[in-house]
């Protein structure tokens, strides 16, 4: 039986297709041979467990180390230390009996659990005395530690870490985790206060990352799969595939497996077509995978909310760059900077995220609005666009104020009213970026291409920045076509102000500027 593209847990080299993970994260071994503590982090589902054991099979194989993996994730949620910390340990000891060789020696067999402060340091320190080789121990989900457990677990580790000339410790550490060590810091301190000179955070030598897939990576990994079956992935199939993830290895796998073995119906002689990627991607999409539902929850978060809501408006200087709150967002693997313009990670990300936002708005239109505006000629847009205006006025407030999404409400609102008006029929397509000031969405059906961009009202000089905005992008996408809307929302303005509707053509290309 072929291996199979992985979506479930680490990848196995004998069950799954998998590429040389060290290859995304250089420099390993050099911290390693010089005996440094580091961090490893990177978004969920990248590939940092199954890295993680990958380094420690080697380095045993190598014989030069003891490398032992431990992962803390049933420690998540032990706040005390005098729980955690016995907690830790008991993780340790477990670990030690399931490795080949350093299961001949017990860990903190006779230890004295009730002393949290020093438990841990102790245990390492006795353990490491009776060791022949240096131990290089991998700590995988240290995010689920938390504030005091957290902080004495650092500490200790910074105690054995600076007396190791006087008694033997742990010869290189990793912390492997969704978060760099900053925001370890911002959860236990979260009024900015120091913990003090010896703070249990200034170990760490270096902060590594493990980036998404390169295009070529994908075609790599694809093509395991051809020579295991003798099915192809054409070229224009892992452009569209990296076009929708972005190299993200959850993705990356997911949309290949829905290609092949859902749509595809395990068939290896069947051809595989761009038009199937973008089928999977809206399969996932739909489907709302655990992968996918765990990082959309982290919407509902104030400090994801202060990042995310400026990219979908494209609010120009609303984030700082620097701030924790965006690295925070960005480690998460909710958005990347592309270009120098922050963005979601991936087409099916802001997909997720737009849909995910506005899902009530879209669950409660009426199903009688599906298709109404969709007819054999192709989309009437500007039907539908006169239907949203009546209906913003009767209901866009009383809605918007359901959304924590406050600023962002009648953007989301209409991209609800419009997903449900073009489900089964059309597809919109969004484009987002921070410091665009607007929102650019492509309805496609039959061919066509229908350009709409969304501005909130900033100044008088809002609709001529639209008129120019819009502009540049139909010229992009080739449309004749546009609709410009702008969401109006000063609460003295009377409706009859704030809905208008004007036809405008610039440069042979027909615009509509539409209030709401």
């Amino acid at each position: 039986m072929p291996r199979v593209f992985n979506i479930a847990g680490p990848c196995v080299p004998e069950k799954h297709y998998m590429l040389p993970t060290e290859a995304r994260c250089a420099d390993l071994r050099r911290l390693i041979d010089e005996e440094l503590f580091f961090v490893i982090h990177a978004a969920r589902q990248s590939g940092k467990t199954t890295l993680m054991h990958g380094l420690a099979e080697t380095l045993n194989n190598q014989g030069q180390y003891h490398a032992l993996y431990c992962s803390l994730e049933t420690v998540q949620g032990i706040h005390e230390a005098q729980t955690g910390i016995p907690a830790v340990v008991r993780r340790l000891a477990s670990a030690v009996e399931m490795h080949p060789v350093l299961s001949r020696q017990p860990f903190a067999k006779d230890a004295d659990l009730t002393d949290y402060t020093n438990v841990l340091r102790v245990s390492f320190t006795r353990f490491c005395q009776g060791l022949d080789h240096p131990l290089v121990v991998l700590f995988d989900e240290v995010d689920c530690l938390a504030e005091g457990t957290l902080i004495s677990f650092l500490r200790q580790l910074r105690d054995g870490y600076v007396n190791r000339a006087a008694a033997p410790f742990v010869h290189s550490l990793a912390l492997v985790g969704m978060r760099n060590i900053r925001d370890y810091k911002a959860r236990v301190r979260p009024d900015r206060e120091t913990l003090g000179t010896a703070s249990p955070f200034n170990i760490v030598s270096e902060s590594l990352t493990l980036r998404n897939f390169s295009r070529d990576e994908i075609d790599a990994l694809y093509a395991q799969h051809t020579e295991a079956t003798g099915q192809v992935f054409p070229a224009e199939v892992v452009n569209q595939a990296f076009d929708w993830t972005r190299g993200q290895p959850w993705l990356v796998n997911a949309v290949a497996r829905e290609m092949v073995e859902k749509i595809g119906e395990r068939d290896w002689g069947r051809k595989l077509e761009p038009a199937m990627v973008e089928d999977a991607a809206q399969r996932i999409i739909l489907r709302r995978d655990t992968h996918i539902d765990s990082l959309m929850e982290r919407l509902k978060e104030e400090r994801v909310r202060r990042v995310v809501e400026p990219i979908l408006l494209g609010t120009e200087g609303a984030v700082r760059r620097l701030d924790d709150d965006y690295l925070y967002v960005r480690d998460l693997g909710l958005i990347r900077e592309d270009d120098d313009a922050p963005r979601p990670a991936n087409r099916i990300y802001a997909e997720v995220m737009v849909r995910t936002l506005s899902y009530d708005s879209q669950r409660d239109l009426p199903v009688s609005l599906e298709g109404r505006w969709i007819t054999p000629q192709g989309v009437d847009l500007d039907g539908l666009l006169r239907e949203f205006q009546q209906f913003w006025r009767e209901n866009g407030e009383a809605w918007a104020k359901r959304y924590d999404y406050q600023e962002a409400a009648p953007h989301l609102i209409l991209q609800a009213f419009l997903q449900r008006v073009v489900n089964g029929g059309a597809s919109v397509a969004r484009e987002f970026a921070l410091g665009r000031g607007r929102l650019d969405l492509c309805v496609s059906h039959g061919g066509r291409h229908y350009v709409i961009e969304l501005k909130l009202r900033r100044s008088v000089q809002t609709v001529k920045e639209g008129l120019e905005q819009i502009a540049g992008y139909m010229d992009a996408t080739g449309a004749q076509d546009g609709w410009l809307i702008i969401f109006d929302r000063r609460p003295r303005i009377p409706w009859k102000r704030r809905l208008y509707w004007r036809k405008l053509t610039r440069q042979g290309r027909r615009i509509r500027v539409i209030g709401c």
